[in-house]
């Protein structure tokens, strides 16, 4: 096999018919400005063929499910390994999906708690036993004399299949009646047709009895037949109960199932959605009763299901907690929601009340005649007792007054309350948009239930050393790796032969989660809380555990939202897949990482058109001596992004008092204003929670009057002093092709007007609205405006082609007729940023928005580039651009979350300047950044720590990075002292930021 990965004439998006050789079995990374071809090599051109070959080797039947993928624009490839793509996207948006479920490490936690557990009575917590047939039978004789019965042995619970030759084996057998998902069929004239692709519960009708002390012989023996026939499960239906059905020492009123296992049938294509359907028996009054051989209380009388590995899975309906459904929150009606403003009078307090006011005026009327209170009465006035009765309801009876024909009727009763009358008529209705105005007042809280563990009380009830599962879950990757050490100790010699294979599987994966940074997450947290760095290193640790040899890894900067402090252990990570026999490209910008590497592919020499070759192929001191290297520049020194001469004085501040949400510890955080702030800390230390949850959110709520439900915490002091807060995060600026800069920014808006504005459009009676590709009247029909056509070739990849109504212009001829300084529309948005800058100079709205694109480095971008195509940097700094674009009175507080992902130093450099000309402006910044070149420009650091998770969310140290870095317990203190040399250390300087941090 050859020692290269050979890429040939490769011309996906602005790549230059360039070539390639890429090391087989080394870690090679991708580096240059955002848009120089980085992506477009690695994921566009490589990996892309490398799954195109691998999806065309498939059969045509699988091909049609699996879907196809273009041919990249390259004349060959050769020498490629099975590829894998490890990218930032985040790693589910399903709120079932949790880091342990992702991880797979959630599966062999069910699996050792189903092979080894423990049950326990999930009522008075004892040890669950063994239940003879005896047992069984004097429960039986419970219930009243007299009462009639089935005795049915389970012998398919909730599996696929049609089961023909099962019902042909119960004939042969003696058996004559079966219920088939609650319904009932006699085998000796029918059976059942079962589609196979659904669960389906088959019961065996052993007997039919009445439960009389005659009878007691016969009851025992059918038992003991059930029992034989379903390996130690017996079901009892009773058909018609009495109304108090009394077994053991439990009480359940007729069609109360809790405890019990009722037939059903499971739509089971994906376990992320739990759907039960309950079958023609269950809608009537009869009551089933499992009965287990091994589980069962004989204290609580309490028989438990069989422990399975679905028992614990909350994805499925035999695991999940049945008030929530698997989902650990619940939607309640929340008071603050339904009185927003206490001040105003009782008859226009009560928000979700107020849209059928001459309906709900009467019931307000007479309570308040009740209680002698005037609807004039502001409502935070009225008594406190009084007040609640409004909210929650009256015991006592209240006269109500109805006009009717026949005069005024009265009618006395206990009024029910605005809170409880929401929630009844939340579960009642059957109208959606009655659903959707009453969701407006419910706020989603903690499961009650299970408080938020999302399995049932049976499920949760079983325990492993002592601990349930719903415990490991809650703890921390590092936590839990420290639990499960040393446990062959504390098992009997059964449980460490069983558990020996799951325990190793289960340490594994853990500390390879801890190796790439992640020990901090806990294993219950929602997949979908994750950001893409951290949603990338969980998929590398699973690569990693997979202990694949062979493939080649493509991976989208990984160290992004990493400290320096944990870069390293993820570098030796990516060693480590690459010593198993991989090959890893990386399109990273990370210095750290470029000296790790083997190989160094630095793509320019500029961006967009300036961009797409090959400036140098080699090892870092190879990149460091090219001239036409950027990166080799920076690399060498001979570029640098410069430390302020003077840090800024602040202009007041905001304080923040008590923060608690999730791991911070009743922060108390000053922000000055007027400055640039950065937050920072190791990964998990509270950074995102501090600016998005607690300030942001806490911001928002006291400034716009929203119900937004901010971060715990006790004050947000001085708002006064800003006038208004901008947030700008990671969300991604359009998922189809129609949106575009120009339309992300506005400044399509305005160039639509002018050529509203010209002479034949007025003649004509064109609009702005003429000018839109998006809508019916100017565009081509053809293509939708598109400018391109999908051409469906039935197995092979769908073939996109130029309009041939349009030739690619997107918009009709009469549209095209207008035009602008000899230029049409659709020439318009060929332009790149700069040209149009040019073209638009007269203009200064369009000047001003286009002058923020080319601040940001964006100059080289095309007006109307589809979002599709753009990179992670690009839409970042087009977001950027976007929000800096709007007017500011000079008290604007902005928030960002780490603005240089995806940016290279060159790039850098250029955001820097324009947010520290927002502050020039008068304006407040403050990001949460890793990167210390941005760290070193802030006027004032907040580091929070020491370490992540719960050993987090506290203030290491606030200060200048001069007093950051002289702090000896601050991590980011002690990697900011190489790029800081005015500070005076004691000792000697690192020669390099990559130097380790040692635990000293």
């Amino acid at each position: 096999m050859s020692e290269f990965i050979e890429v040939r004439g490769a011309e996906e998006h602005n790549l230059k018919d360039i070539d390639v050789s890429i090391p087989r079995e080394e870690f090679t990374v991708v580096t240059g400005l955002s848009g120089s071809g980085k992506s477009s090599l690695a994921f566009e051109t490589v990996y892309a063929e490398g799954q195109r070959r691998y999806i065309e080797s498939l059969s045509a039947y699988a091909r049609n499910f699996l879907g196809q993928m273009d041919k990249p624009q390259v004349e060959t490839v050769e020498g490629l390994s099975p590829a894998i793509s490890i990218d930032q996207k985040n790693a589910a948006n399903n709120p079932r999906s949790t880091v342990g479920t992702v991880t797979e490490l959630h599966d062999y936690l069910r699996l050792l708690y189903a092979r080894i557990g423990t049950p326990h009575c999930p009522e008075c917590g004892r040890e669950v036993g063994e239940q003879s047939a005896q047992n069984m039978v004097r429960r039986l004789f419970e219930l009243p004399e007299g009462t009639r019965a089935k005795i049915a042995a389970p012998v398919v619970r909730d599996q696929k299949g049609a089961f023909a030759d099962l019902f042909d084996e119960l004939v042969a057998e003696g058996y004559a009646r079966v219920e088939v998902d609650g319904d009932e069929y006699d085998l000796t004239l029918e059976k059942p047709e079962l589609d196979d692709n659904f669960d389906h519960t088959v019961d065996v009708i052993v007997d039919r009895i009445t439960v009389t002390e005659s009878a007691r012989s016969r009851i025992t023996d059918s038992v003991e037949t059930a029992l034989t026939e379903a390996d130690g499960i017996l079901k009892v239906i009773l058909p018609n109960p009495p109304e108090q059905v009394e077994l053991g020492a439990k009480t359940r009123s007729t069609g109360d199932l809790s405890g019990t296992n009722t037939s059903s049938r499971a739509e089971t294509e994906t376990e992320t959605k739990t759907k039960t359907e309950t079958n023609s028996a269950a809608d009537t009054d009869r009551l089933v009763v499992e009965f287990s051989e091994e589980l069962a209380c004989t204290h609580c009388g309490i028989d438990l299901p069989e422990i399975e590995t679905r028992s614990f899975s909350f994805n499925s309906p035999h695991g999940a907690c049945p008030d929530c459904e698997g989902i650990g929150e619940t939607k309640e009606i929340d008071e603050s929601f339904v009185i927003t403003d206490s001040s105003k009078p009782l008859r226009d307090v009560f928000e979700p009340w107020s849209y059928h006011r001459s309906y709900y005026q009467t019931r307000l009327d007479a309570v308040a005649a009740h209680f002698d209170v005037s609807l004039g009465t502001p409502f935070e006035d009225i008594n406190k007792e009084v007040r609640r009765a409004f909210l929650y309801g009256t015991s006592e009876d209240v006269v109500f007054k109805r006009q009717t024909k026949n005069g005024i009727r009265r009618k006395e009763k206990p009024f029910e309350g605005i809170i409880p009358n929401l929630e009844r008529r939340y579960v009642e209705t059957d109208s959606q948009g009655t659903r959707d105005h009453i969701e407006e007042y419910m706020a989603t809280t903690t499961c009650p239930s299970c408080n938020g563990t999302r399995l049932k009380p049976a499920s949760r009830s079983v325990l492993v050393n002592q601990t349930a599962i719903t415990e490991v879950n809650q703890m921390s990757i590092g936590d839990a790796l420290a639990h499960f050490e040393g446990w062959e100790a504390q098992l009997t010699e059964r449980e460490r032969i069983i558990a020996a294979e799951i325990l190793k599987e289960i340490r594994s994966r853990l500390g390879f989660m801890c190796e790439v940074g992640l020990d901090y997450l806990t294993l219950d947290r929602e997949a979908s809380t994750l950001s893409g760095g951290e949603s990338q290193r969980i998929r590398l640790a699973t690569q990693i555990g997979s202990g694949l040899v062979g493939v080649l890894y493509v991976l989208d900067e990984p160290s992004i939202g990493l400290h320096q402090r944990d870069n390293d252990r993820l570098l030796n990570t990516l060693e480590e897949l690459r010593d198993l026999g991989n090959t890893l490209l990386v399109v990273e910008h990370d210095t750290e990482t470029m000296y790790r590497a083997d190989t160094i592919i630095d793509m320019g020499p500029g961006p967009g058109k300036r961009g797409g070759e090959v400036v140098v192929n080699g090892d870092v001191d190879e990149v460091m001596a090219t001239e036409e290297s950027i990166t080799g520049e920076y690399l060498a020194g001979q570029r640098e992004i410069p430390v302020p001469s003077e840090r800024r004085e602040h202009s007041g501040h905001l304080a923040i008092r008590g923060a608690r949400q999730h791991n911070l510890r009743d922060l108390d955080i000053q922000i000055p204003l007027g400055n640039f702030t950065a937050i920072t800390g190791v990964s998990g230390s509270g950074k995102s929670t501090l600016l998005h949850e607690v300030l942001y959110k806490g911001l928002v709520r006291r400034m716009n009057d929203t119900d937004v439900n901010p971060g715990e915490h006790d004050d947000i002091e001085n708002i006064d002093l800003i006038e208004t807060v901008r947030l700008i995060d990671q969300s991604p600026i359009g998922r189809t092709p129609r949106s575009n800069p120009a339309t992300y920014t506005g400044v399509f808006d305005y160039i639509r007007e002018l050529f509203a504005e010209t002479k034949l459009a007025k003649q004509r009676g064109y609009k702005k609205g003429r000018f839109s590709f998006n809508v019916k009247g100017g565009r081509c029909e053809a293509c939708g405006g598109q400018g391109t056509v999908k051409i469906e070739m039935n197995f092979l990849s769908d073939v996109y082609v130029p309009c041939e109504e349009c030739d690619g212009a997107r918009y009709n001829d009469e549209t095209l007729d207008v035009t602008y300084r000899g230029k049409t529309i659709s020439e318009v948005l060929e332009l790149s940023v700069e040209e149009a800058y040019d073209f638009f100079e007269h203009d200064t709205r369009i000047e001003r928005r286009l002058k923020l694109l080319r601040d940001v480095g964006l100059d080289y971008m095309k007006l109307g580039q589809p979002s599709t195509t753009l990179s992670g940097g690009e839409a970042q700094r087009i977001k950027l651009a976007e929000e800096l674009g709007k007017r500011d009175t000079g008290d604007t507080l902005y928030l960002l979350d780490e603005p240089t992902t995806g940016l290279h130093s060159e790039d850098e450099r250029k955001l820097i300047d324009v947010l520290q000309r927002l502050v020039d402006n008068g304006n407040t910044v403050v990001v949460v950044e890793h990167e210390l070149d941005l760290v070193k420009n802030a006027d004032h650091i907040i580091d929070l720590g020491p370490e992540g998770g719960e050993e987090g969310g506290d203030l290491v140290v606030a200060g200048t990075p001069e007093v950051v870095a002289r702090d000896d317990d601050s991590y980011t203190g002690h990697y900011l002292r190489d790029l800081l040399p005015s500070v005076d250390l004691d000792g000697p300087r690192k020669k390099r930021v990559r130097a380790a941090v040692s635990d000293d």
